[in-house]
């Protein structure tokens, strides 16, 4: 009896081996993230005949898959959805030979060259570059109704999307300078823009609360949470729970049509942070005027390691800068 079990034991060691086993794939440049900056990157790389394979991640298109109208993309005078201008890169990056593939990066060995890869835990690809563009994910407040109304009156980009609400009321979520940089913008499109904040103050720098306070149809709303929004087709205002001083409460309406979060983006970076330079939010750092890495041979580009312009034609152009800092880094070899 205990040959058979000291059988089955090694049987058991050597299946669970064989589960660990990863297939293993070598490429040129491995393109991590779909949005502009993963797509555009992969049309450069795939002209500079590099061979791209990229991985398109959890949210194929990014963050503008979820944005209904673009209108200040170049090259679409009349606009265009989020996920048609999507899938026009798209095309375009396949077109040249972009290897597109559904896939998540889970795991990353940036130690040495060739760098290694892990897609889904269980293929690791073997690159020579890597350019990662996996963007940034917008914080909510964790609302059922940010959900319903997204792209109906809630969004996390006011200079994205703040032309749709010019001379209507809108909202703003949150106390420090961007909530100020987006009230400020859209308090020269809207009617008037309420600035809702959690404490009795906001953590705003003093120059941008001083704008805030001079901007006439800005009203800053102290000590309220956001309780609930509501509307038949889209967002027509919000519920909001005012802090009394003690521990009565009181709520409050208001009647607006945009609801726009700026409590902050987490940037897609967590699975890089054992090996990349990042800032205290988890930005990656670049060297200035470039892609490029603290790791020779590794390129970030898109909302990853733009804390500042998150917008899609900055990403689409630092992902033209990662290709091209790629091309040169392998002819360089």
């Amino acid at each position: 009896m205990e040959l058979f079990k000291s059988m089955d034991n090694l049987d058991n060691k050597e299946d669970s081996k064989k589960t660990d086993i990863k297939e293993t794939e070598k490429v040129k440049c491995l393109i991590i993230g779909s949005g502009p900056a993963g797509y555009t990157a992969a049309i450069y790389a795939a002209r500079a005949n590099l061979k791209p394979v990229l991985y398109e991640g959890l949210q194929p298109g990014g963050q503008l898959t979820t944005t209904t109208e673009v209108e200040n993309y170049p090259g679409y005078p009349e606009g265009v959805t989020g996920p048609v201008l999507m899938e026009d890169l798209k095309k375009q990056a396949e077109r040249f030979g972009t290897d597109i593939r559904w896939g998540i990066a889970t795991s990353t060995d940036l130690s040495n060259r060739p760098h290694k890869i892990t897609i889904d835990n269980k293929k690791i690809i073997e690159t020579e570059t890597v350019i990662i563009a996996t963007g940034a994910s917008a914080k909510y407040l964790g609302l059922d109704a940010e959900k319903k109304y997204a792209g109906m009156g809630v969004s996390a980009c006011a200079t994205c999307d703040g032309f749709f609400y010019k001379g209507k009321d809108v909202a703003v979520v949150g106390g420090g300078d961007t909530a100020a940089e987006e009230a400020i913008y859209l308090a020269g499109l809207c009617n008037k823009v309420y600035v809702i904040v959690r404490k009795n103050y906001m953590r705003a720098s003093k120059t941008m609360l001083a704008r805030v306070e001079k901007t006439p149809n800005i009203e800053v709303l102290y000590e309220h949470n956001t309780k609930d929004l509501f509307g038949k087709d889209g967002v027509e205002g919000a519920n909001l729970i005012k802090k009394m001083g003690t521990p009565e409460e009181e709520e409050v309406k208001i009647n607006i049509h945009g609801f726009f979060l700026a409590i902050g983006h987490h940037p897609n970076s967590d699975i890089f942070a054992d090996y990349l330079d990042r800032d205290d939010v988890g930005y990656i750092k670049t060297i200035p005027g470039t892609s490029k890495t603290n790791i020779p041979g590794v390129f970030a580009c898109g909302d990853v390691q733009d804390p500042h312009y998150r917008q899609a034609i900055t990403a689409a152009g630092s992902g033209c800068v990662a290709a091209l800092d790629a091309e040169r880094f392998l002819s360089s070899l």
